[in-house]
């Protein structure tokens, strides 16, 4: 029948412990910033500009937000150092010949290696998806891993 007094409740039948933080998961954090417009939240396509925090972002998007400054029209948090389009510069990738995403993936019935890059370094060969450092120039737009530019020590373009 129950409350009948034949059960006796536990501790942690009645004490509600703290909530668990939920993690975030690295890769899927990685996969996003290389692959998706920080400003947009979509594909990253050519041209492709970054700002000096190192975000990367699809210069449309770039250029929509800048010309859309409705009263309506929250600010976003990932473009509000972004006052201009003198800010951001265009970034010179070299594609990765290994990368075959979007030729292969039209029907949506292949795997998707998201750990594969679009872009690699031109002067080590690193693939460029969040494993490794890279830096761009500003001046020029071309981008290299760190390890590469740790190993040639110049101060101009490698190109």
């Amino acid at each position: 029948m129950g409350c009948d007094g034949g059960t006796i409740p536990k501790r942690h039948e009645l004490v509600k412990g703290p909530r668990k933080v939920e993690k975030v998961d690295k890769n899927a954090e990685l996969v996003a910033r290389w692959n998706y417009c920080a400003l947009s939240q979509e594909k990253l396509c050519r041209p492709i500009v970054a700002c000096e925090l190192g975000r990367l972002y699809n210069k449309d998007a770039v250029i929509e937000f800048l010309l859309d400054k409705s009263a309506d029209k929250t600010p976003m948090e990932a473009a509000s150092h972004i006052k201009s389009i003198k800010n951001v510069t265009e970034l010179k990738l070299v594609d990765n010949p290994a990368w075959s995403g979007d030729k292969e993936s039209i029907k949506g019935d292949k795997y998707d290696d998201t750990q594969s890059a679009r872009f690699i370094c031109p002067v080590v060969g690193l693939e460029m998806n969040g494993r490794h450092r890279f830096c761009f120039l500003r001046n020029c737009g071309c981008v290299f891993s760190e390890r590469a530019l740790k190993e040639i020590k110049s101060e101009v373009c490698h190109k």
